[in-house]
């Protein structure tokens, strides 16, 4: 593990706001996938793929992958039952790694520049550490890895629904009371260490994205259902065989960057570290005053982040210019992580 890197943040253009990227869908294995493109600016680009978190979808990428667009030609894509893609019969992290790896090999791109944030992280891990001739470099924002203490999250208060009967009906009753500008606040108050750093037009793309989503019968199922197997997923980290995500990172030899926000609510902020030290050829960056969604709140730093690994991949003797202070050297002991 190696501390990361930062590019010049002059390379980037100015700030704006860009309107999410346009997207398609596109029939795969006999199921709707929506995949949205943020084309290249510059020569030379390669392709990348953005894999979004839980709830989340596709836009949560609009900001990083535009900055990035001078040096990958991105897509983002929308996982089974989230954004405008349709639903799935499994919601497994396997299930969701499979229809990953479908589609970079439907769309003919592999290998790509991989990048995921907290379920998306978690998917990401496993497509890189089962399938390393699809993935040149890799990603890791907030990643979900398996961690024990539920009170580390602010997911556990959902959790209880997952043993109840019905419990999505529950859900949707609960959420009928809440008006989609009320469900944006909250969102936003949980996944960002300042909210205000959330302009209006982030903040009104995110209310109309929740009313679509009140539209849609599948997304409370797709949503619990998903829950059900990331907490799956951990549980079964710490049993015997292949199938731990803790193993399956021991065994990624994609250059790999991780990184964290240490006011993260809904990640344990040693998970990162812990994540870090399970991937052979890793750097790690947290982020000081930052939550759930570094590729939203400070899209720029990641951007940095994500150009200084590009360029150890190109000029691997080469070191970025500049270095941020945000990057803390992570700590030895991390006794509620499970081990790799």
């Amino acid at each position: 593990m190696k501390r990361a890197l930062l590019g010049a943040d002059d390379i980037f253009p100015a700030d704006r706001e860009a309107p999410p990227w346009p997207g398609r869908s596109e029939m795969l294995d006999g199921s709707s996938v929506f995949v949205r493109e943020t084309p290249a600016t510059a020569p030379g680009a390669e392709p990348a793929l953005y894999v979004h978190g839980l709830g989340g979808s596709s836009t949560n990428w609009t900001d990083l992958a535009g900055l990035l667009a001078n040096r990958l030609d991105g897509q983002a894509i929308d996982l089974p039952g989230f954004g405008r893609s349709e639903p799935a019969r499994s919601y497994t992290v396997a299930s969701f790694a499979d229809r990953v790896i479908r589609w970079i090999e439907h769309s003919g791109r592999g290998p790509v520049h991989l990048f995921g944030n907290s379920l998306g992280g978690a998917i990401s891990v496993r497509v890189a550490g089962t399938r390393p001739d699809l993935v040149r470099s890799l990603t890791l924002v907030s990643p979900a890895m398996p961690f024990l203490d539920p009170r580390r999250s602010s997911q556990s208060r959902v959790l209880p629904l997952l043993a109840i009967p019905r419990g999505d009906r529950l859900a949707m009753r609960f959420l009928s009371r809440i008006t989609p500008e009320d469900m944006a606040n909250q969102i936003i108050a949980t996944c960002f260490a300042d909210p205000t750093r959330v302009s209006e037009r982030r903040r009104l793309e995110a209310i109309e994205e929740i009313r679509i989503r009140y539209e849609l019968d599948h997304y409370i199922p797709a949503y619990l259902r998903s829950l059900r197997g990331l907490v799956s997923s951990f549980l079964r980290a710490y049993l015997p065989g292949d199938g731990s995500l803790w193993r399956i990172a021991a065994r990624i030899s994609a250059p790999t960057l991780v990184i964290g926000g240490r006011q993260d609510q809904l990640v344990d902020i040693r998970v990162a570290p812990a994540v870090a030290r399970a991937v052979p050829d890793s750097r790690l960056l947290i982020l000081d005053q930052v939550g759930h969604v570094a590729q939203m709140e400070v899209p720029r730093v990641v951007a940095r982040a994500a150009v200084a690994l590009l360029d150890e991949i190109h000029h691997p003797t080469a070191r970025a210019p500049r270095l941020s202070r945000a990057v803390r050297p992570a700590r030895r002991t991390n006794p509620r992580v499970a081990p790799a």
